[in-house]
């Protein structure tokens, strides 16, 4: 297996995950529409790897030009899916253009896989899926009961990717994420958004002097400071998972798994705050807003499923992720823009 299709891969995940899978010898094909994303990632990635990848600007909901794609690039092994709207709150605003892109979209790509007979998929899902958790830390067999309609997109795809695998007899594999942060080592790729709807590109950005605060969202949750509790997970790590998914298919035989990837620990948003200025020698102001919408307490994953099966394990701790956060941001503070 040596062709890979990524969609989204010029984003933010998709991007170090394209790093790694072609440092570990695989052919990478991009398809992104550039909605959220620009081509400066692309000169990066051959930069930092000394490898060429192919790339087409193309959204997952034009089925002609999907089609045309695969049939340029021929011989596609496997695909990972990334692209998908994926900001909570907005997807409480805009529930219809979260359906439409996430689920319309997704369909469109499995029926040009089915058409083409490419039977493996790589789907990029989210901890969001399990809502408000009724025990922590969360394994795969908790129930699914997504609090807002992009964990919903999520859910449905999952459900969507099972059924089809059995019928079909594809080859899935589901790596539930849960909160992605930092950026390659070198610097050169990280997270850039136009306006930041995580926590720590935010922290980022106030840190490098682009906005005067952080908004913490809610200070009255059940946790031990009041603020939100996440499962933070190094964006390198998390695509280093998809590598281990793609060697899993060589060693299963047509049928759907699915994994949590996390580090199995949980920081707060003060937690998270206060180890960023300590990192960066920075002030950063932050100011305490209402709750968001569709926010829960504490998420936290029991990956170790990933850890044993995938052979896969989270290496970076939660220094090591905002060091290499602050890195990112503060040599390009204007993002790929300089």
């Amino acid at each position: 297996m040596k062709k890979i299709l990524v969609t989204g891969g010029a984003g933010y995940i998709g991007s170090h995950t394209c790093v790694e899978l072609l440092d570990s010898g695989y052919e990478v094909v991009i398809v992104d529409d550039l909605s959220n994303s620009e081509l400066e990632p692309m000169k990066r990635i051959k930069a930092l790897t000394g490898k060429s990848l192919s790339f087409h600007q193309v959204n997952i909901l034009d089925k002609d030009a999907l089609n045309a794609v695969f049939e340029k690039e021929g011989n596609i092994d496997a695909v990972i899916h990334f692209a998908a709207l994926k900001a909570v709150g907005e997807s409480v605003e805009q529930p219809l253009r979260y359906y439409h892109n996430n689920i319309t979209g997704s369909l469109t790509l499995f029926e040009v896989m089915q058409d083409h007979a490419v039977s493996k998929i790589v789907f990029s899902s989210s901890a969001t899926v399990y809502g408000d958790p009724e025990t922590i830390p969360l394994t795969e067999k908790a129930p699914i009961q997504a609090t807002n309609p992009y964990g919903q997109t999520k859910a449905m795809m999952e459900q969507i990717l099972m059924d089809t695998g059995e019928t079909y007899d594809w080859d899935v594999i589901i790596l539930r994420y849960f909160n992605p942060v930092g950026a390659h080592p070198s610097g050169e790729i990280g997270e850039d958004p136009n306006y930041p709807n995580n926590l720590l590109p935010f922290v980022s950005q106030v840190a490098v002097g682009l906005r005067e605060h952080v908004t913490i969202f809610g200070d009255d949750y059940d946790t031990p400071d009041g603020t939100g509790v996440r499962d933070y997970i190094h964006v390198v790590d998390l695509a280093k998972a998809h590598v281990k998914s793609l060697e899993k298919f060589a060693t299963t035989d047509q049928e759907t798994l699915v994994y949590n990837i996390g580090t199995g620990v949980g920081y707060s948003v003060k937690e998270m705050v206060e180890t960023f200025r300590e990192v960066s020698g920075k002030e950063i102001k932050t100011v305490t807003g209402p709750r968001r919408s569709g926010d829960i307490a504490t998420c936290i994953a029991d990956s170790s499923l990933a850890n044993t099966d995938l052979k896969w394990t989270a290496e970076y701790d939660l220094k090591a992720m905002i060091e290499s956060a602050w890195n990112w941001q503060s040599k390009y503070p204007n993002g790929y823009k300089g």
